[in-house]
């Protein structure tokens, strides 16, 4: 049985989805879900009909640029996995989530698990960024850098807690800072008991 092909995109229409993607990316990191489809219509210089026949939905589109940021995620956690220093780079990478979280809203909407549930639409890139990190943390404890109890559900658990924390406190710019100071504080191998 063969698959009926769509036909390829015209330049102009993907010129137009890459414009809306970019308005949408913007929109979303600024001002989280809220955001209606009209106003990135608007912000990517579109008519309404154009962004509707790319993204049928609110969701449609804000998975499209959730999948676009945490795939970039995903290759940013494994040019890490390589690095000399399995701490120093498992560090930074929790330190780049907490700064990308707290300064886009949709980062923290697609992690903390709020507003609509993209993790039903982005399973496998979703899994990839878990295992990516699960591979940092790792590294990280058999380089002793990391406290040797923490599991990739408790790393991710604090993670959430921390977008949840950031998101809620608008107006204080240097929270993101002092929670990620106390989270790396809390899991590095120095902050187990003994």
């Amino acid at each position: 049985m063969n698959a009926k092909l769509s036909p390829p995109m015209r330049a102009d229409a993907r010129r137009n989805r890459a414009r809306v993607l970019e308005a949408a990316q913007a929109a979303f990191a600024s001002e989280g879900l809220s955001v209606p489809l009209d106003e990135i219509a608007c912000r990517a210089g579109v008519g309404a009909g154009t962004v509707y026949r790319h993204f049928p939905t609110k969701e449609a589109l804000f998975d499209a640029v959730i999948l676009h940021r945490l795939q970039g995620l995903v290759d940013r956690a494994r040019e890490l996995a390589t690095a000399e220093d399995p701490g120093g780079a498992f560090f930074d990478f929790v330190a780049m989530l907490t700064r990308e979280g707290s300064a886009k809203k949709d980062l923290i909407d697609a992690l903390a698990g709020a507003g609509i549930d993209v993790t039903a639409n982005l399973v496998e890139v979703n899994r990839e960024l878990r295992e990516a990190i699960a591979e940092l943390l790792v590294r990280a404890q058999n380089a002793g850098a990391v406290r040797p109890d923490l599991g990739i559900t408790d790393l991710m658990a604090l993670l959430r807690a921390v977008f949840l924390a950031t998101y809620r406190a608008e107006g204080d710019e240097g929270m993101a800072g002092r929670v990620m100071s106390v989270l790396c504080d809390g899991i590095g191998a120095r902050g187990q008991a003994g």
